[in-house]
């Protein structure tokens, strides 16, 4: 069974070292390289335990951790949506299991509202998982650029 937890700031770092496993497996998709200490720069990292705004999660199944999500309002296309799913994964070790699909959809839940949802279009798997999730929601569909799509969706009837 899938629940979230919200992160909170006796966790800082635990999600630190668990995101920085995150962004390594994202330079598969982004150059990002890391700095002296062989960390990946996270801009707002520490804002997501100071903005009121910001909401972590961490993704369990059966009381362990597979994943985590990042939410804020902060809009990749100059709108004012009420949620942005700035970062989600599920483990390697979990996929393949719907537990992404489960946890995305109890987020949306969760948090009923417009939403942006960003994929690189490289990311198969993510582009897949969110064009689904979206799909009940009759998405408009906004291209950054040539690897970079955005979601925008309303949950709320």
């Amino acid at each position: 069974m899938i629940s979230l937890q919200r992160v909170q700031p006796k966790d800082r770092d635990l999600l630190w070292n668990i995101n920085q496993k995150y962004l390594y497996e994202m330079t598969n998709f982004y150059d990002d390289p890391m700095d002296e200490n062989g960390n990946y720069h996270y801009g707002h990292f520490d804002e997501y335990f100071t903005d009121p705004k910001r909401t972590t999660y961490f993704i369990n199944h059966d009381n362990k951790l597979i994943g985590f999500a990042f939410l804020c309002p902060y809009s990749y296309i100059g709108q004012d949506p009420d949620y942005t799913m700035a970062e989600f994964t599920i483990f390697p070790a979990y996929r393949q299991r719907h537990f992404a699909r489960e946890a995305a959809d109890m987020i949306l839940a969760d948090h009923p509202g417009k939403w942006e949802i960003k994929y690189n279009e490289k990311n198969q798997a993510g582009k897949r998982l969110w064009n689904s999730v979206a799909e009940a929601y009759c998405p408009k569909v906004y291209h950054l650029n040539e690897e970079e799509t955005v979601l925008v969706f309303n949950t709320e009837k």
